[in-house]
Order: structure tokens, then sequence, then C-alpha cells
């Protein structure tokens, strides 16, 4: 079991090979990652809003002199706790998968998400739970900015001389999730492919297929596993999150088949086993995902919404 308890900031995960950490991992509270070598950078996302992106820049220059120019950053999926810090990057060669890019075009604005939390106080218990999550970040003046590369499937780069493997695993979380696999420094970034010690929270994605994509890590020669949400952990908080996803799909889909209600088979799965991790609410859009799935919906989800619903759920 992944722990709740880490530090904010700055950790070297491999040579000149770095985490960025943002406890609790929670709603926004999303990890990023710098490969460095010589003078070739490559950054792994950015964060939720400009001063954090700012501040965590800021501390990769700090230990890293080079990070005063990004050469290359990737953005393992579209979410904008992992994107909408892009602007700051420069002139750097924004890359990500061509189905991250496509949810990138078609996601929540910065403005909506002001709305948003801006409508929250007279929302009752909902908005009670979204000011909570959503109200420390600021969204004014950021400017989305998607990527300038796109692939498919896999692609292979280098920071200098240091090889990096992008690998596309998604539809899994979202519909366009990626690795970033620094075999060299036996590092993997996961982005939202990994949340320890916190519930996972399914969007666009399969949980079939988030499912492989646990397996596809199982299956690197790493020792790091930096995930998108919690500590810097191995491949048991991989497994951990696998057996959850399995668990989950199990009872959503035996519930499907007798026709129970999806709120219904939310409040039907033991989570016992996973006591210690942040935000079980987040049940409410995995089950919804596997039903959508289920009934060939291939709709975007209503995100907004389904954390709407999420809200009522925890209070």
């Amino acid at each position: 079991m992944a722990p709740t308890s880490y530090a904010k900031g700055l950790q070297e995960v491999g040579t000149s090979t770095y985490a960025y950490l943002q406890p609790d991992g929670s709603w926004g509270w999303s990890n990023a990652g710098l490969i460095v070598d010589g003078d070739a950078t490559l950054l792994v996302d950015t964060l939720f809003d400009l001063r954090l992106t700012g501040e965590m820049l800021d501390a990769m220059r700090r230990a890293e002199p080079a990070a005063a120019s990004i050469d290359v950053l990737v953005n393992t999926h579209a979410d904008p706790d992992h994107t909408f810090g892009n602007q700051l990057a420069g002139d750097a060669t924004i890359v990500a998968s061509a189905r991250a890019a496509e949810e990138m075009r078609a996601g929540e604005s910065p403005e909506e998400l002001q709305r948003m939390v801006a409508a929250a106080p007279q929302l009752g218990a909902a908005g009670a739970y979204i000011y909570d999550a959503f109200s420390a970040f600021d969204f004014a003046g950021i400017e989305p900015v998607g990527p300038s590369r796109t692939f498919a499937g896999e692609l292979e780069l280098t920071v200098g001389d240091v090889p990096v493997r992008l690998i596309e695993v998604g539809p899994a979380h979202t519909r366009g999730d990626t690795l970033v696999v620094v075999p060299d420094r036996r590092v993997v970034f996961t982005g939202d492919i990994l949340f320890a010690g916190v519930h996972p929270v399914t969007w666009a994605g399969s949980v079939r297929g988030w499912i492989a994509a646990c397996e596809r890590i199982l299956a690197l020669d790493v020792d790091v596993v930096v995930p998108g949400h919690g500590p810097v952990t191995g491949k048991d908080a991989v497994r951990a999150l696998r057996d959850y996803l399995a668990h989950v799909a199990e009872a959503a889909e035996a519930g499907h088949r007798s026709g129970v209600p999806a709120g219904e088979v939310v409040r039907g799965i033991e989570l016992a086993p996973y006591a210690g991790w942040t935000g079980p609410e987040r049940l409410v859009a995995t089950v919804a995902a596997i039903f959508r799935e289920l009934d060939g919906d291939t709709a975007p989800p209503d995100r907004l919404g389904l954390i709407a619903e999420m809200g009522r759920a925890a209070a």
C-alpha cells in the first residue's frame, strides 16, 4: 500500500532524472518529471496552473541548470492538471499521442473550470466538494498549448545520448495515455496510468484497457515507477492498482449483466482492502465508464457532471 504522506518537490529517481511530486495526489495535485543529459532536457508533463508550473520549473533549474531551456515536453495524456502549464515550456517541442491531442482540443477550458469553481458555493454538497477540490488552483492567464508532434503506438526519442521510449497504452484512464520509459536509468513515468495510494478515476478510457496498461508496466525492466498522482514507488503499487481495477470491473460487469443500476453497483463494491486510499467516491466515475463501454457509448463523458456526482457521493 502506497503511503499517503510524502514530501512536495523535486526527487532524484535516477542519474539526472527527477520526479516532481505534489502531495496528497488528490484532485489536481499531479506529478511531473525531468530527464537531463548534458545540455539536453525532456520535461514530462506540466501542472494545473501557471504558478505551480513556474515553481516546479524554478526547482528544476536549481537542480539542473540545463532545465533553463526545455527541449522536449511530453504530455502523458490530455488532463489539464498535466497540461495547463504547457505555455511555460517556451520553445519546447510538445509531444503527445494523437488521441491525447484530440482530447486536449475537446477538453475543458480554463474559463470553464473558473466558472465551475465560482458557481460551486450555490451547488450544495456537490458544490462544496468542487470548491474544496479545485479552489486552490488559479486558472487565470492560462493559454492552452497543444502538441506540435504526435504519434501512435510507440515513439523513440533521445535526450542527449539517453534513449527515451514513449508507449501509447490508451484507451485506459483517457483515450490517449502514454508511458515515458527511460530504460538506461530504469525509470518509467506513468502519467495517470498509476494512481499510488489514490483511488483512480476513469474518464473516456477503458478499464480493461487500463488493466492491460498495468501489465505493460509490469513487463518493463524498470525499478522506479513515477505515478501521475502519489509518491514514487515500484511495481507493487502497479499490481495493487491492477487488482483494484479487476475487482471493480468484475463487480460492475456482473451488475450490468443483471440490470443493476450503476449507483447501486457502486454502493455494493467492497473497498475495505483499499481503505487507506484517498478519494473512494471516484468509484462513481469508474463504474460509469464501465457501463458506457458495455453499452457501446463512445460519446465523451460529461466530466464536470461526473465530478458533481462524485461530490454528492462523498457527502
